[in-house]
């Protein structure tokens, strides 16, 4: 048996970050619609999120590797006229936009989900008990098209949390996680459902369906080139594979020759990489990260990258924050060196910076002048007229002086 290649754990990151797509050159003019549409099929899904503290979340990824291009490039390829659309929604890393190229793929996770597999509970159940409900929606989607779930609904009572769904949003959901019906647009961030042949382009529709097996070994290759280096776990949660689909199609993947083991440097858990993994050149890249970025979604694996523990605090009260609501990581020198809780204050036309935390190494000055680079980039990405710093933080200071030499 061959020896396993062995990586640092530096070469890891400069893997991950190649097979991420950092490191270009961050031209916006020179971005399109096909420039786009290349970045989402090098990565393989944009997850979708709601909180818009500073920009809906599927919209960042792109500005961290491409720069501030225009946001609406991506709306055209996910939601524009059907002619310009390259993206589809459906459940890939959670609520996703993925290429369409990608919706044979998924077809297997339709058909458990029609079975009520792979989906919460809650709505596997009502899929076995309101099947009349979910015919009467669907026959409305049919008639009518492109419905958004409050048109629909015949609840009297007041709604409740965010959670507590009408049924006849819960039937657009079963639905839409059977491929029955699909995203159309978007009103607002509401969802417009559709049925597929009105959305998917009819030559996507008529591709031969891999099967079950043939469609993981897919996604689980794609997610290898895309992370670079991973995990088995790492793997199967970039697509959200089952642990047992995902240690027989990776098996499968290594038999095939496509995927080798490999050992990196502090990782207690076998890696796997591309059998020609690509050159490993320092990436002196720069970049404000999404809370739901692919290079950072999986915790563990970021600390395992770099040495980062990262946690969301959205929902924990505010007196027990540790960072803030919002926090963006701060990509610099190949580690993550700062974290940034942003908001956009629309109304006043401000990307208010409203704490600053270095990691333990901090940033020299070129960091720092690097990190109010990037937040300049971004308010004039957001259309904001200017960067305001609200933290009392040493680091803030010399984030100031840092703004103050760039104007």
């Amino acid at each position: 048996m061959p020896t396993p290649l062995s990586l640092s754990d530096l070469q890891a990151r400069r893997l991950v970050l190649t097979a991420q797509g950092f490191g270009g050159r961050n031209d916006a003019r020179a971005v399109t619609r096909a420039k786009v549409g290349q970045m989402i099929r090098r990565l393989g899904v944009l997850q979708i999120d709601s909180v818009n503290a500073l920009v809906r979340s599927h919209y960042l990824p792109l500005f961290s590797r491409l720069g501030d291009y225009q946001p609406a490039l991506l709306d055209q390829v996910a939601w524009g006229p059907l002619r310009q659309r390259k993206l589809f929604e459906y459940w890939g890393h959670e609520a996703s936009l993925l290429p369409l190229e990608f919706y044979p793929l998924l077809h297997w996770r339709m058909q458990r989900a029609r079975q009520g597999q792979g989906i919460y509970e809650q709505l596997a159940r009502f899929g076995r008990e309101q099947q009349g409900t979910i015919a009467r929606v669907l026959a409305a989607v049919t008639e009518h098209g492109a419905l958004g779930a409050a048109s629909l609904s015949t609840r009297q009572e007041r709604a409740g949390p965010w959670w507590d769904w009408s049924a006849e949003k819960h039937a657009l959901e079963w639905l839409f996680a059977a491929g029955e019906v699909t995203v159309a647009g978007r009103r607002g961030f509401e969802r417009l459902y559709d049925l597929p042949e009105r959305v998917i382009p009819a030559a996507t529709l008529a591709s031969p369906l891999p099967d079950e097996a043939q469609a993981q070994r897919a996604l689980l290759l794609h997610a290898a080139n895309a992370l670079g280096v991973a995990t088995e776990k790492d793997l199967r949660d970039y697509f959200r594979l089952t642990p047992a689909d995902s240690r027989q199609r990776l098996a499968e993947l290594l038999e095939e020759g496509v995927l080798q083991a490999c050992q990196v440097e502090g990782w207690q858990q076998p890696a796997y990489c591309s059998v020609t993994p690509r050159v490993l050149r320092k990436k002196p890249v720069s970049a404000l990260l999404s809370p739901f970025d692919s290079l950072i979604w999986e915790r563990s694996r970021t600390e395992r990258l770099f040495d980062f523990h990262y946690r969301l605090e959205i929902y924990t009260p505010a007196h027990k924050r540790v960072y803030g609501y919002y926090v963006l990581p701060f990509l610099h020198d190949e580690r993550i060196a700062a974290r940034v809780d942003l908001r956009a204050q629309r109304a006043q036309g401000q990307l208010a910076v409203h704490a600053v935390h270095e990691e333990d190494r901090g940033l020299d000055d070129a960091g720092m002048a690097a990190l109010a680079e990037s937040l300049q980039r971004m308010a004039r990405w957001l259309g904001l007229e200017q960067v305001r710093l609200n933290c009392p933080r040493a680091s803030a200071y010399r984030l100031r002086q840092a703004l103050a030499q760039q104007e």
